[in-house]
């Protein structure tokens, strides 16, 4: 299993919650809209950062993981007309595309507490 990685920032005149609302209610089911999405993703999460006292300012706005399989499911999701028609134009409208941080991870859990 491969976890990409990506770190976002919102655009510029967008406020923490308007860009948190936009990635949960409109991106995050654009994405699972479309068949590629049941075929070729196996998990996909939106985090966004919560501020805590005594903690660093967040340096992004949010990480978003998404699960493949293989490069080659990766990379039929991404090539695929319908990510490309539907879902990419939309990612402009929220964050910074020239600023995204990918990393791709080999993901071994520990420990998982929740599934127990």
């Amino acid at each position: 299993m491969l976890k990409f990685t990506f770190l976002i920032h919102r655009n510029d005149g967008m406020s923490r919650e308007e860009f948190t609302r936009y990635h949960r209610q409109h991106h995050a089911p654009l994405f699972m809209s479309i068949p590629e999405s049941q075929k070729y993703v196996k998990k996909y999460v939106v985090s966004h950062p919560t501020e805590i006292e005594g903690f660093p300012a967040p340096q992004y706005d949010a990480i978003t993981d998404i699960y493949f399989s293989s490069m080659e499911d990766f990379t039929a999701f991404f090539s695929s007309e319908n990510y490309k028609l539907k879902v990419h134009p939309d990612e402009s409208n929220f964050f910074k595309l020239n600023e995204v941080i990918s990393l791709v991870c080999n993901e071994k859990i520990v420990v998982d507490a929740m599934t127990s």
